[in-house]
């Protein structure tokens, strides 16, 4: 194939991805978009192997089959609840790929036409040790990111004396470090000591950082991880992986930043970790062994569901865990043949991952129509009977409106408590994420429901069947 018809077909994926991002960004287009996205990568991937470059193609196929194999064995066995994790682990791989593309364009740069062994081009010099840096940062970062979420090891920041300036030195020295590598024309020993100084960098980057931020740092080894990929489409020159990176740095970007500002905290905020301290969550149970809740069991919440006009349902990580959102449609369902107005109200960070819970909605098939984002849905809360929320904790915290020395002051919440009745569903009175009480609890207006959620809401359906 010729380098122009190459350059066209590249063009033509590249298309079929933005307008993937396009679909994807609403959950009605969004399987259009899905589709759109594996179509762009098919024909980027039969480009490639058109090139005329290509050798030992079978060694390549079969990598695709057993890597293929593996991916769809555990799409189709993942749990919803730990798809988080998954999307970190996937992170970490294309971290690690980046890494073994750039060895290998150094070791054999006459397959990437970018010089030979011993004279490779300063310009590829650059891109290559800026892939492996940010691939070897991603690796490292999604690896801890994947062990807190995956409860491996503590959700809550791990911190250590002088970590910051730490993390500024092996900063300083990584970019030493490549400038040194591409003035000697790519020294192999100092190629390894950028690596390994990334690795550590990654992991001690994403050590100190509170689980209450991991849907934050989820999506910024996203962008990490485009640009990485970025950085060795240039090395090797290659215009479609230079573009997908592009894209998918760009993008991850952008909404690492729309959640910060869903969080009212900005990324260097998050970056420099410390939210959701064990020693706030200690603090907050002490506090909460002074105050008492009102309880309440289903018929109970049957009851007063039975007598509102107006429910607003309230999802968080709670409904991820019992796998309640079957139950919850449920419920709706149930509600509206009463004649009672049902809406769903998502904060832009719920849960563990960006659009955590919608996507958990959209496979109990919940109209898009009745599920709305926090900016839209916050005004109505006062006029609504009442307020189902599922584990949805952090999100719906007064303190962050009203206590100022709480960690998560000034984030944006959904105003729950300015309901009618709050019915909170949870297992027990442990705080969430973010290490801190939930000031709602104790209001007079909230019936704490304690269970399982997916029970819980199958004996309320139940109740209002009688």
């Amino acid at each position: 194939m010729s380098p122009s018809l190459t350059a066209f077909f590249y063009l033509v994926s590249a298309v079929l991805f933005i307008l993937a991002l396009r679909g994807l960004s609403n959950p009605e287009t969004a399987r259009r978009g899905n589709a759109l996205g594996m179509a762009g990568m098919l024909i980027a991937v039969l480009v490639t192997f058109a090139h005329p470059g290509m050798r030992r193609d079978w060694l390549i196929l079969l990598g695709i089959a057993i890597g293929g194999s593996i991916g769809a064995f555990i799409a189709r066995r993942i749990q919803m609840t730990a798809l988080p994790q998954l999307v970190a682990a996937f992170h970490s791989l294309v971290g690690l790929a980046a890494v073994f593309v750039a060895a290998a364009a150094l070791n054999a740069p006459e397959a990437f036409g970018i010089g030979i062994y011993g004279d490779i081009r300063a310009e590829s010099l650059v891109e290559m040790s800026i892939g492996l840096a940010i691939g070897a940062i991603t690796f490292s970062g999604s690896v801890i990111a994947f062990a807190k979420l995956q409860a491996l090891m503590s959700g809550a920041p791990i911190t250590y004396p002088y970590q910051h300036p730490i993390n500024a030195v092996i900063g300083a020295l990584t970019v030493i470090l490549i400038i040194a590598f591409v003035a000697t024309g790519g020294s192999q020993p100092l190629f390894w000591l950028t690596a390994i100084l990334s690795f550590a960098l990654g992991f001690l980057l994403i050590i100190p950082i509170g689980g209450a931020d991991m849907p934050v740092i989820v999506s910024m080894l996203n962008s990490y991880s485009g640009w990485a990929a970025c950085g060795i489409g240039f090395t090797i020159q290659n215009l479609g992986l230079i573009i997908t990176g592009a894209l998918v740095g760009a993008s991850g970007a952008i909404l690492s930043y729309i959640m910060c500002r869903g969080m009212n905290r900005s990324i260097v905020n998050v970056l420099l970790g410390g939210f959701g301290t064990e020693g706030g969550a200690a603090a907050a149970a002490g506090a909460a062994g002074e105050r008492t809740v009102k309880t309440g069991n289903a018929d109970d919440a049957a009851f007063i569901l039975k007598n509102a006009s107006k429910v607003i349902i309230v999802p968080g990580y709670g409904m991820a865990v019992a796998q309640a959102q079957h139950a919850v449609r449920e419920l709706a369902d149930t509600l509206k043949k009463q004649g009672v107005e049902v809406k769903y109200a998502i904060h832009p960070v719920a849960g563990r991952m960006p659009g955590h819970m919608n996507v958990l909605l959209a496979e109990a098939n919940v109209p898009y129509d009745e599920v709305f984002a926090l900016e839209e849905i916050n005004n109505e809360f006062s006029t609504a009977d009442v307020a189902y929320v599922i584990g949805a904790n952090d999100v719906t915290n007064p303190a962050a409106k009203t206590d100022r020395s709480s960690p998560i002051y000034g984030m944006p919440i959904l105003e729950v408590d300015k309901a009618g009745t709050v019915l909170f569903v949870k297992r027990s009175l442990a705080t969430g994420y973010a290490g801190v009480d939930n000031e709602l609890f104790y209001r007079p207006n909230t019936m704490m429901l304690f269970g399982d959620a997916k029970k819980m809401t199958e004996q309320i359906v139940q109740a209002l069947g009688h």
